[in-house]
């Protein structure tokens, strides 16, 4: 046996069962003393005490002996999973443990991108589902992530290239997703500080008008506040040392603040996943590679859609600061290491000049890395593994903030009935003895 616990697009009116989910969840939530409402009123009668009286957002626990559910990982995967666990499936005795700070990995180190463009049936059924969730995010757990659906821009170069996006956009529209082909006019007037006439000419574009961005540290946070406010304990500063196995299953994890039994796992570590999980006697295909980004001073606004290019290589947006962010290919050798290295950094910087020569004035402020998991399909691999109650949620590459919503909703299905959820079926680890692969290196974005 496996483990078994007891047992969500913007429209104008949601449909009566989403309205009564929601209600309920609000309910759920703020009928916990830790986590206030969020609103213009409470900012205002705040202000009477200085601000001074706000409960804090979520609760730092000390690890208790025993949980139904423990996550390893406290970024976006993790949190999420503990969220819905809780809210959806009545799961509230569970703990998430972090060995550094809350967000501290990937989860705050990219570049805020959510889009759902992927080219096949499965990845944008489960990505849509996260942007979906993504778009109703901040109403259903009161807090605001900054979730702009500004639009993606993906260039073309070339004939070939344009035939290519054609098709990519075409396969988009079979699979229920928005996308529009854009010539050079449409572009030149929605991107007027484009250089259209780069050195590879811009022959056109596809965009995706749903997708955006949203500020990546206020979807952690977010999601932090209302797993805590569910009874989900968060533990800080809590690394895992090793794992207890009794026959097929895990009994307990060991960690620097002793043993903590459990009657599932999951990991939720990214570009760490195939050390941990070689600790618990599981071998994961990942890779783990640097993606390295980076953000200019901030200016007034003036670019109002994500744009990407494949051939020269880079993608921008601006964010609510006024920064540009900047993001490009992944660096070309093995890593555990949160930072980029110099060559990258000007690649990226030399293709925004070439794109947008204008952003050749502006100051680079910082520059960071995540580690990225990537499988050999570049497509995640979540669900059960042969470890009776062990739980993976990994390979997302370059795409795994956007598919935080989504990630945590599956996942948590998938350990409370001991059985994987819909969108996650083809995500599975055995579909590389079968050979169903989901080849998705292209619609990534990046170059891994």
């Amino acid at each position: 046996m496996g483990c078994l616990l007891h047992a969500s697009h913007v429209t104008p009116l949601p449909r009566a069962a989403d309205s009564i989910r929601l209600l309920l969840i609000r309910s759920c939530l703020l009928s916990n003393d830790a986590m206030q409402p969020y609103s213009a009123f409470s900012l205002f009668r705040q202000a009477f005490s200085s601000h001074d009286s706000w409960s804090r957002a979520w609760t730092d626990s000390e690890p208790k002996k025993h949980y139904d559910v423990v996550i390893i990982g406290a970024g976006g995967h993790g949190l999420a999973t503990a969220y819905y666990l809780a809210t959806k499936h009545g799961v509230k005795n569970i703990a998430i443990l972090e060995r550094g700070y809350l967000g501290g990995g990937n989860s705050g180190r990219n570049t805020q991108v959510c889009r759902s463009n992927y080219f096949y049936p499965e990845s944008a059924a489960f990505y849509d589902h996260s942007l979906q969730l993504y778009e109703d995010l901040a109403q259903d757990l009161n807090f605001n992530i900054m979730f702009s659906q500004r639009g993606n821009l993906e260039l073309n170069h070339s004939l070939e290239e344009l035939e290519m996006n054609r098709r990519w956009a075409n396969a988009m529209s079979l699979n229920g997703i928005d996308s529009e082909m854009l010539g050079r006019k449409d572009i030149r007037k929605l991107v007027p500080i484009l250089n259209l006439d780069c050195r590879f000419p811009v022959t056109g574009g596809f965009i995706q008008k749903r997708a955006g961005i949203s500020r990546h540290d206020a979807v952690v946070w977010a999601f932090a506040r209302a797993a805590s406010a569910a009874g989900a304990a968060i533990i800080q500063g809590c690394e895992v040392t090793g794992f207890d196995n009794r026959g097929s299953r895990i009994s307990r994890v060991e960690t620097n603040r002793g043993a903590i039994e459990a009657d599932c796992f999951a990991l939720c570590v990214a570009g760490h996943s195939s050390q941990l999980a070689a600790q618990a006697g599981l071998s994961l295909p990942i890779e783990s590679i640097a993606l390295q980004a980076m953000v200019t001073e901030p200016i007034k606004p003036v670019l109002h859609t994500v744009v990407g290019s494949l051939v020269i290589h880079a993608y921008i947006s601006q964010s609510d600061r006024g920064e540009i962010v900047i993001g490009g290919g992944a660096d070309s050798f093995n890593s555990y290491a949160q930072r980029g290295v110099l060559s990258t950094m000007k690649d990226n910087a030399s293709a925004v000049a070439e794109l947008i020569p204008s952003f050749s004035r502006l100051r680079v402020m910082r520059q960071w890395a995540g580690v990225c998991d990537i499988s050999p399909d570049s497509s995640p691999l979540v669900g059960k593994t042969e470890i009776e109650n062990l739980y993976v949620s990994t390979g997302w590459g370059t795409g795994g903030f956007k598919a935080i919503p989504a990630g945590g909703d599956t996942l948590a299905y998938t350990i409370a009935n001991d059985d994987p959820h819909e969108l996650l079926q083809p995500f599975a680890l055995d579909r590389f003895e079968s050979g169903r692969l989901i080849d998705e290196g292209a619609a990534a974005g990046v170059a891994h």
